[in-house]
C-alpha cells in the first residue's frame, strides 16, 4: 500500500498584511492576491477573498464589510484569517482528501501567542502540519544569499505592514529588528498629507495608486502632475486636485526615515567582524516597499554601504519560504515546527520563573 505522505503536497505561504503569496514546488508562485476579505456582517458568510474583495474596499453597502485580517504582519481578525487561508489553500491544491504541509513566514519579532495564532489558523484552514520560518531568513534565501556562510549578510525586507532588518550568518539571525511600518504606512501618510494640504479625503486604494505612480524617496526630475479625486473635507462634495512627486516624497518622508533609522540601529549593534563583512558585501532589499524609486540610494547615503535590490523583490520572501519546503524534516527537528514552538514557550516560562 502506498504511503499517503508520498501524495501529500507541501506549500509555502507569505501571509502578508497587504498580500498573500503562495508557492508550490515545481510550479513557483501560483497566487499573489491582496489580503482582503469581504464578509456579510449579518450572517458572517465570506462573500469574496483577494482581488475581488479588494475592489469592495470603501465601496460596500452597510451589510458588507471588506477588511484586511492582517495588521502589522500579525493576525488581527482570527476568523477572517482562517477563512482567507482556507480559500488560498484550496485554490492552490484543488479538491483533495489529503491535507497539505504548510510553511508560513512570519515577522522576526512576533510573540509566542502570535505564533500560535498563525499555526492554529493554518490548522483550521486545512493544513496537516504547519511550520514557521522568520521573514528575514526567507527573504535572504529568496534573494539568493547563502545563509550558511560564516560571513555576515544584511537583509532589509519592507513589506506592506512590517519592515524586518536582520544580520544573518551561519544559517541563523545574529541581530534583528522588526518595525510595524511598511508600504501601508506610506499609504496612510499620503492620505494624511492630502487631507492636511488640500482639505480632501481620499480612500485607501487612491492612496496606493498615488504611491505606485509618483512616490519617490527623492523629488523626481520629471515632476509631473497627477490627478487625485476625493471628497471635500469642508462641504462633503466631490473634488479633484493635482499633486506632484515633490508633494508625495514629502508625504512619505517620515515613514521612510523610520525605516532608515531601524537599519542604522541594527548596524550599530552588529559585531565588528560581521560589520566588516557588511561593508564589503552591502545590503540586500526585498519586499514591495523597496520599489519606491530612490530608496536604495537614500539608504546608501545614510548607512555608508552598498544597497542592492533583490531580483523579483516582491516574491523573494515566498520564494525563500518555498525553498525551505525541501528542509521540512529539518524544520521539524530544528524547533521551527509546532512542537518546537511549545518547547520554546516552556523554556521561556522556566527562565521567567527562575528570574522571579
Amino acid at each position: 500500500m502506498a504511503n499517503i505522505s508520498n501524495f501529500r503536497k507541501n506549500i509555502a505561504i507569505d501571509l502578508g498584511t497587504a498580500s498573500v503569496l503562495v508557492y508550490i514546488r515545481g510550479k513557483g508562485v501560483i497566487i499573489n492576491e491582496p489580503s482582503v476579505v469581504a464578509m456579510d456582517s449579518y450572517t458572517g458568510k465570506i462573500l469574496s477573498v483577494g482581488k475581488e474583495a479588494k475592489k469592495m474596499l470603501g465601496r460596500t453597502p452597510g451589510n458588507i464589510r471588506a477588511t484586511r485580517p492582517m495588521k502589522d504582519g500579525v493576525i488581527a481578525d482570527f476568523n477572517s484569517t482562517e477563512k482567507m487561508l482556507k480559500y488560498f489553500i484550496h485554490k492552490s491544491i484543488g479538491k483533495t482528501m489529503i491535507r497539505p504541509n504548510v510553511v508560513i513566514c512570519v515577522p522576526s519579532e512576533i510573540t509566542q501567542v502570535q505564533r500560535r495564532a498563525v499555526m492554529q489558523a493554518s490548522k483550521l484552514a486545512g493544513a496537516y502540519k504547519t511550520y514557521l520560518i522568520e521573514e528575514p531568513l526567507a527573504a535572504a534565501i529568496g534573494a539568493g544569499v547563502d545563509i550558511t556562510d560564516a560571513g555576515g549578510n544584511l537583509v532589509i525586507d519592507i513589506g506592506g505592514g512590517t519592515t524586518d532588518v536582520a544580520v544573518i550568518a551561519l544559517g541563523g539571525i545574529i541581530i534583528n529588528k522588526s518595525l510595524p511600518i511598511g508600504g501601508d504606512e506610506c499609504d496612510t501618510a499620503i492620505t494624511e498629507y492630502i487631507k492636511g494640504k488640500y482639505n480632501m479625503i481620499i480612500g485607501e486604494r487612491t492612496a496606493e495608486e498615488i504611491k505606485i505612480n509618483i512616490a519617490s524617496a527623492y523629488p523626481r526630475e520629471d515632476d509631473n502632475l497627477f490627478e487625485v479625486k476625493g471628497r471635500n473635507l469642508i462641504n462633503g462634495l466631490p473634488m479633484h486636485v493635482f499633486v506632484t512627486s515633490t508633494d508625495i516624497s514629502e508625504a512619505i518622508r517620515h515613514p521612510l526615515d523610520q525605516i532608515i533609522r531601524t537599519v542604522q540601529e541594527v548596524l550599530e549593534k552588529t559585531p565588528p567582524e560581521l560589520a566588516a563583512d557588511l561593508y564589503e558585501r552591502g545590503a540586500v532589499m526585498t519586499g514591495g516597499g523597496c520599489l519606491v524609486p530612490g530608496l536604495d540610494r537614500k539608504l546608501e547615503s545614510k548607512i555608508g554601504i552598498p544597497v542592492n535590490i533583490a531580483e523579483g523583490p516582491v516574491t523573494a520572501v515566498v520564494r525563500g519560504t518555498g525553498k525551505a519546503l525541501s528542509w521540512i524534516d529539518k524544520l521539524d527537528s530544528s524547533e521551527m515546527g509546532e512542537e518546537g514552538g511549545r518547547r520554546r514557550e516552556l523554556e521561556e516560562r522556566e527562565r521567567l520563573r527562575r528570574s522571579v
